[in-house]
């Protein structure tokens, strides 16, 4: 964790901002990596994709989608059916319970519904502020901060704050960065967090924000080897692309898309 130091709130609040905008310019593509066409898709993706991947996820989501349209009939899905078509997301009785008693709770208090609240969203069954956070940003455009494993690692590497616990992240860098900043904010960190700045061993030598970190060094700083480090995730269509930033070395490494 970086060292404390006696930086102002109001240079604090321009770092940040900085910091992020050269993020965003980065990553221009950050978006939700789980497949969904509603809010009710959304809701249950981000269910499953507890300990596990996006990509694992958005390999399950279409049939499942498929069998179970509306919160009805996840509420009366039949157990042994739904178990067989997530076990690979891992924790899948835990996460069939869950998706039942969260079909049932959207059927009888939101009328088959998701609603678009967060102190609506939180009552609903193993549906934290994280989880609604990322349904209201993405399903229903209304800004929120999701403050995952990677958003949480990369605040406190940044300096942005000290704090372990989710919801005074949250708070913390909702002081810092525009609210209607706050969803795309939060894209933009998990995609760097995934790509660049890992948790174990951070590309720091091939990151764009070294000026305004105070974490720098924690992980490798020569250009060439932290670009090594750097993970290519590839959209359909970009083949060429990557192979020409690849190919261009560290200069290029921000433009990946995904």
């Amino acid at each position: 964790m970086p060292a404390v130091t006696t930086e102002s709130p109001v240079a604090l609040t321009r770092r940040a901002r900085k910091t992020y905008r050269v993020l965003h310019e980065r990553y221009p593509y950050a978006h939700c990596e789980l497949d969904f066409q509603d809010p009710l898709q959304l809701l249950v993706a981000t269910v499953l994709s507890a300990q596990t991947t996006d990509v694992r996820v958005n390999l399950v989501t279409p049939t499942l989608f498929a069998k179970y349209p509306t919160a009805a009939d996840y509420a009366g899905a039949d157990r042994t059916e739904m178990e067989t078509l997530i076990q690979s997301t891992g924790f899948y009785r835990a996460k069939t319970d869950a998706l039942m008693k969260l079909g049932a709770a959207v059927v009888e208090r939101f009328d088959g519904q998701v609603p678009g609240r967060l102190s609506d969203l939180v009552t609903l069954p193993g549906v934290g502020r994280k989880t609604a956070n990322v349904v209201l940003g993405n399903a229903f455009g209304i800004p929120g901060i999701t403050v995952d494993t990677h958003v949480g690692r990369l605040a406190r590497r940044l300096g942005w704050t000290t704090e372990l616990d989710p919801v005074k992240v949250e708070q913390a860098i909702g002081a810092l960065i525009p609210k209607k900043e706050w969803t795309m904010l939060s894209h933009v960190l998990i995609f760097h967090g995934r790509r660049t700045c890992h948790a174990k061993k951070p590309a720091c030598g091939a990151c764009p924000v070294t000026s305004w970190c105070p974490s720098y060094g924690e992980g490798e700083t020569d250009p060439d080897r932290a670009a090594k480090l750097l993970k290519y995730e590839l959209a359909p269509g970009h083949e060429a692309q990557l192979a020409a930033l690849v190919a261009a070395g560290p200069a290029a490494h921000g433009a990946v898309p995904a």
